[in-house]
């Protein structure tokens, strides 16, 4: 361990002017004697979350370590210790208080230092690369010492303020212009590089490039390149639709690339490793079969769709920004549940919202502007699920139409995709 490097380091960041920092609506609590986990997918903004509530705190008493920096990699536990007990009340004067472990994988032993640092009654933050930091591996190695928040990339009102631009929703004239905005936003996504420079097609291209080679198959030692970029293809085309790895083998199979389907289902499930695919369950009473597929996919991003777009759907682009919303939701109440519905008739419903046993709302998505737009078989859908379901809190969000349906003695809510995603 260099000390003269470290010492630089150390006084380096004390003195560090922070660039303009877009502030998220995640919000963290402490805990005392758990570590604060930051999850999300590769560029989401991670290390920026950190340096927002550094801000806010005391700096002398606050050590950020990035372990990407050459002369960090690799340190022990003990070298660790060393620089937040020894080094750092050196250089500050105080004793540090606050931990931030960025890349923390990149640590030797780095479960072993973050429960040293919280026997120690520190403040511990820590986020890793989405493929080598997930929800399970903190779970299985701090022993429910740690709490974890997922950071997808810009919301909608985030994206806003990015954009230093100021909606009064009240106002007739930013009706259009909050639609436009709401259009760049489906097709180019929220990914805070992609959002505030120029050059988006070829950043958004090296994302997929490093989350395919680096995040999927260099962590999984994926043998088969075939098949991965076939599995990879078909899931980022069919984005916000129903898919099953059967119907997928099936599908190989008739084209003359077979593989075997256990190979396949771990492919599948390596590939949500990454935080950038995510599949979305079918309700049943029944917990087993809601382990099983079908399942629906989404993307952490919508502007990850313009790699492989053909033509532009805006009615999958909305669905899938819905699911995003709908999983923010969860950093602030962990209890919520969502699932898509689907009947032996084939009627379907986007999302049903569940808190504990209760049913508490059912979603519809469409790229409506008026009542003629919207489809029969979707407010019908509503309907039975809301029967069978016993639910009277029925949404359609559209793109433009804010109204009331009356459906079999049910009343259906419409309200147009921006209100609902500035809203709530």
């Amino acid at each position: 361990m260099e000390l003269r490097y470290i010492r630089d380091y150390l006084i380096s960041f004390q003195r560090r002017l922070f660039p303009r920092i877009i502030e998220r609506e995640l919000k963290v609590k402490l805990v005392k004697g758990k570590a604060v986990v930051i999850i999300g997918p590769r560029r989401s903004g991670k290390t920026y979350y950190f340096f927002h509530i550094i801000s806010r705190l005391n700096r002398n008493e606050t050590v950020y370590l990035d372990f990407e920096e050459p002369f960090l990699k690799g340190l022990k536990p003990l070298d660790v210790l060393k620089i937040l007990l020894e080094i750092f009340p050196e250089v500050s004067g105080t004793a540090s208080k606050n931990v931030f472990l960025d890349e923390v994988q990149n640590a030797e032993s780095w479960e072993t230092l973050v429960r040293s640092l919280l026997n120690r009654n520190l403040n511990v933050f820590i986020t890793g690369s989405s493929s080598r930091l997930l929800s399970r591996e903190i779970a299985t190695e701090l022993r429910g010492r740690s709490v974890s928040y997922l950071l997808l990339p810009f919301s909608f009102r985030e994206y806003l303020v990015a954009k230093n631009i100021n909606i009064e929703p009240g106002l007739l004239e930013d009706f259009g212009r909050v639609k436009r905005e709401l259009r760049n936003y489906l097709e180019e996504g929220g990914f805070p590089e992609i959002v505030l420079e120029e050059e988006k097609e070829r950043i958004l291209r090296e994302y997929m490039d490093m989350v395919f080679f680096k995040d999927f198959v260099e962590r999984h030692k994926v043998r088969s390149m075939t098949l991965a970029r076939l599995l990879f293809n078909h899931i980022m085309q069919n984005f916000s639709r129903e898919m099953s790895v059967r119907s997928l083998e099936r599908k190989l199979a008739s084209e003359g690339t077979g593989f075997n389907i256990g190979t396949l289902y771990r492919y599948v499930e390596n590939l949500e490793d990454t935080v950038f695919i995510f599949f979305l369950r079918k309700f049943s009473l029944k917990a087993h079969e809601r382990e099983t597929w079908p399942r629906k996919v989404y993307l952490a991003d919508t502007g990850l769709t313009r790699v492989f777009r053909i033509s532009l759907d805006y009615g999958r682009l909305m669905e899938n920004i819905v699911f995003l919303h709908l999983l923010r939701k969860l950093n602030k109440n962990p209890l919520l549940n969502f699932y898509y519905w689907k009947d032996n008739q084939q009627n379907e419903v986007d999302f049903m919202i569940k808190e504990g046993l209760k049913i508490k709302q059912l979603i519809q998505v469409t790229y409506a502007s008026g009542r003629d737009e919207i489809e029969r078989r979707e407010t019908r859908a509503l309907a039975k699920a809301a029967e069978q379901l016993k639910c009277k809190d029925l949404l359609m969000i559209t793109w433009d139409l804010e109204d009331e349906l009356k459906v079999n003695n049910k009343t259906i809510k419409c309200t147009p995709l921006w209100k609902w995603l500035i809203a709530s």
